[in-house]
């Protein structure tokens, strides 16, 4: 598999992890805050996974979205704006999966939709130019 199909596999996933955080919160009551949050955390992980792929580089298994987003930097300085909303993000990528490990409030859920989606919008304006063939 070439690099750029790898990436867009990672970019196919993403967006599934996005379209479900927002659907559970547009439809589902109560709102699972919980696994809304993980989705938006799994969306930019998957993101910033599948831009390393396309620069051939293997991502580590990691969930951690700050290692992830300093080896981004390495390739691309305009990355770094991207910080403050991965940092956010970081924290729902292991905790909300445990009981008791996290509280998440509705504000906090709407501040990560708010943040997957200008990871993803910067991915739109700065990595593909367009929406990907995905």
């Amino acid at each position: 598999m070439s690099a750029s199909d790898s990436a867009k596999g990672w970019y196919r996933i993403a967006q599934m992890d996005s379209d479900m955080a927002h659907n559970s919160f547009d439809t589902m009551h109560p709102k699972p805050f919980e696994l809304i949050c993980f989705h938006t955390q799994q969306s930019a992980e998957k993101l910033l996974k599948g831009f390393l792929t396309s620069n051939a580089i293997t991502p580590p298994k990691t969930h951690d979205l700050l290692i992830l987003h300093d080896m981004c930097i390495e390739i691309r300085e305009d990355f770094e704006p991207l910080r403050m909303a991965l940092g956010r993000l970081n924290p729902f990528g292991v905790q909300p999966r445990y009981p008791n490990e996290i509280e998440i409030a509705e504000k906090d859920t709407l501040r990560a939709l708010q943040d997957m989606d200008s990871v993803t919008m910067f991915f739109r304006e700065h990595i593909w130019g367009q929406t990907p063939d995905i």
